[in-house]
């Protein structure tokens, strides 16, 4: 995913394509994750408000703040509605006037601004590990409930760090994200460092898939493979 601060620019990557038709963020995200597509859009060929104000492409103005279209939706009061809307991470507005997704294989947005990654629970604790690998840190994510996308590409974008993300039911139901799927969102540059702590967990038998190793069973022959 890469942001654009004018239209031109984004129809200048090559092989670019541009909606016939009105879409949520999460659809365009899945035309590349799951189509291998290459896609560009504005804050009109986005659903509403909420797609585009994650990414910056809307203002985040008294109306949206309000979240007053999802009070009695998802939400009691539109009090609960307004708090939603302040805890989303979100661009600021008045930057970006489009954005690109493309699969990171093809090159064509280089760099982006930030990868995403759908992954099972397992293999994002195993990609979690190879960051943790070296230069250990404790990572801390949060969850809004719905509009997940400002859990995921929203904090990546503004915060320029991972972030995992449960994906919310428009998510699922719009974007295509499987049941068992979770979403990692980080900028490029942390998967060099990612694979490299992977190949040395790997290389000490800790790997994906994680092998069963039995409910019942004498848990210390296991665990001495590795402590010794």
């Amino acid at each position: 995913m890469k942001l654009f601060e004018t239209v031109e620019e984004m129809e200048q990557i090559p092989r670019i394509r541009r909606p016939d038709a009105i879409h949520t963020t999460d659809q365009i995200v899945a035309q590349a994750a799951r189509l291998g597509w290459t896609v560009g859009i504005t804050a009109d060929d986005l659903v509403g408000a909420q797609c585009g104000a994650v990414i910056g492409l809307h203002p985040q103005d008294d109306e949206w703040r309000s979240g007053r279209r999802m009070a009695g939706v998802w939400f009691e009061t539109p009090e609960d509605a307004a708090a939603h809307q302040a805890a989303m991470d979100v661009v600021p507005f008045g930057r970006y006037r489009a954005m690109a997704v493309s699969p990171l294989t093809s090159g064509r947005l280089d760099p982006p601004d930030i990868c995403l990654i759908y992954l099972t629970p397992g293999q994002a604790i195993i990609f979690i590990n190879g960051l943790q690998w070296s230069g250990y840190r404790k990572f801390q994510w949060g969850v809004v409930g719905e509009s997940a996308c400002a859990d995921s590409w929203g904090r990546a974008l503004v915060t320029g760090e991972p972030r995992l993300a449960i994906p919310c039911y428009a998510e699922r139901r719009y974007g295509g994200v499987l049941d068992d799927e979770l979403l990692m969102a980080l900028p490029p540059k942390y998967l060099p460092r990612a694979i490299a702590g992977m190949e040395r967990l790997a290389a000490n038998g800790l790997r994906y898939p994680i092998p069963q190793y039995g409910i019942q069973a004498d848990a210390r022959a296991g665990l001495a493979r590795s402590y010794g």
